[in-house]
């Protein structure tokens, strides 16, 4: 099984997913990349999604970094961190949530979620060519997005009254992935502390009578249950930090919290997994009630892709083949939905009896980054084991 999925997720990174993004993304006049991508690659909106400009920069740097030294990949990659860099911050060094096609400010997300990937860009296009001014402009972003995350006024976020001070899971994640790639590359003993910081954290997200990593939890302890928020439960970020978090312990090790992620993988599948129809669900209420968002019983692509990853990787910290049985309805799930073997790509939408709600390959959230990321660490990963 795993030699034939190596062999799948190898040829449907090179075949397809690869050149779709490389024919259809790039804009050459501009600079930066086109993600409102239709079926078969016709652009539907010029407009440039910060987020999705600095993570296809950082997947094409690191196809070229890790996987094949192509100089399309760096030429891809050059394309798009030029143009971010140039464009995308503020006067206040804060990213854009979207641009114009020729770099003109479109709107401003008060959230740092774009600057999490403009760090990583900066951080991976630096390894192309060693450039250390480049890695000392992604430390000074990753100083500017953990004070926001501790004090979102910073972003012109208002506190009022009512709000409840709340921990987020995809601030935990995103310090996790940022903390880990820095360590990667540099040895100084803050990365350790950042990664010591994240495993205090995401204890306090963990329910252990599900185990699932919850999205919203008061650090006193308060409890936010009677809120829709502190129900919510988003089965692809859970399974996602997870394995972000059994990554990073390679260089923080702690058998306590390598225990918990691995729960919160198998936990995450088995309340996320859909039993009727398959695929897991977007978001859920963890008491059964309502969500507010309305796609909540939608499958997208993402989901289903981390837990791919998150699995193998279970499965090679373990060695215990219940993590294959998974594997393999996972697997089958996402390639029969949403691999388009006629254009090329995934697509990213379907209804919760899995029927195709979308044609788009790509849009203000969606561009070449959860696909090609979890074939590319699939396939390494997997050569590996």
């Amino acid at each position: 099984m795993l030699k034939e999925l190596a062999a799948r997720c190898r040829r449907e990174l090179v075949e397809s997913v690869i050149p779709f993004w490389l024919e259809h993304s790039l804009d050459r006049e501009y600079g930066g990349y086109f993600s409102c991508l239709d079926r078969d690659g016709t652009v539907y909106d010029t407009k440039k999604y910060i987020w999705l400009q600095a993570r296809e920069v950082w997947m094409f740097a690191r196809l070229y970094n890790t996987f094949e030294r192509k100089q399309e990949y760096l030429d891809a990659a050059e394309l798009g961190i030029t143009f971010i860099r140039d464009h995308a911050l503020d006067e206040k060094g804060r990213t854009y949530f979207s641009l114009t096609r020729e770099g003109q400010p479109y709107f401003y997300q008060r959230k740092p979620y774009g600057a999490v990937f403009y760090a990583l860009a900066l951080l991976e296009f630096s390894k192309t060519t060693g450039d250390a001014p480049l890695r000392r402009e992604a430390v000074e972003m990753f100083d500017r997005i953990a004070a926001w995350i501790a004090d979102p006024t910073l972003m012109d976020r208002p506190k009022f009254a009512g709000q409840r001070p709340t921990s987020a899971l995809a601030g935990v994640m995103v310090l996790a992935a940022l903390a880990y790639e820095f360590a990667e590359v540099d040895d100084d003993p803050r990365w350790r502390e950042v990664m010591r910081d994240v495993c205090r954290d995401v204890r306090m997200h963990y329910d252990p009578e599900r185990r699932i990593l919850v999205e919203n939890v008061c650090p006193d302890g308060t409890d936010l249950t009677d809120w829709p928020e502190g129900r919510m439960f988003s089965p692809g970020h859970s399974v996602e930090t997870a394995w972000f978090i059994l990554q990073l312990l390679e260089h923080a090790p702690d058998d306590a919290v390598e225990k918990l992620a691995l729960d919160a993988i198998d936990g995450s599948l088995e309340l996320g997994w859909d039993k009727e129809f398959g695929g897991l669900y977007n978001f859920m209420d963890i008491e059964g009630k309502p969500t507010l968002q309305l796609e909540g019983s939608m499958k997208l692509w993402w989901p289903q892709t981390e837990a791919i990853y998150g699995l193998l990787l279970a499965y090679a910290k373990t060695k215990d083949n219940r993590w294959l049985d998974w594997l393999e309805r996972v697997d089958r799930y996402a390639f029969e939905h949403f691999a388009d073997g006629e254009f090329g790509g995934w697509f990213g939408y379907c209804d919760r009896r899995g029927d195709l709600t979308h044609t788009s390959k790509g849009g203000n959230y969606k561009g070449f980054f959860h696909i090609p990321r979890f074939l590319l660490m699939s396939v390494q990963l997997l050569e590996k084991i």
